[in-house]
């Protein structure tokens, strides 16, 4: 039997100052494609993103509630000083 994996990751952008996306999927590699192709309106004007940190999941339910934390003030503090 094969583990899907559910992936909660954070882009880093190459902009000075750099900014930073908060993001959540099943396939890491084509999500980053997807962003540094222009795919979504959010991340399109500050490419090219780099994966800064990705943590995989087995439970798309506890990857969906990391990510929603991470958008939360205190996720966002948390992410800055331990990711």
């Amino acid at each position: 039997m094969k583990t899907t994996f559910y992936y909660v990751y954070i882009l880093r952008s190459e902009f000075n100052p750099p900014h930073f996306y908060t993001g959540f999927t099943r396939n890491l590699d084509s999500r980053l494609t997807h962003h540094n192709s222009g795919g979504d309106p959010h991340t399109a004007k500050y490419r090219p993103w780099h994966i800064k940190t990705a943590l995989a999941f087995t439970d798309q339910d506890q990857a969906r509630a990391f990510e929603h934390y991470l958008k939360s003030p205190s996720g966002r503090a948390f992410a800055k000083k331990r990711l």
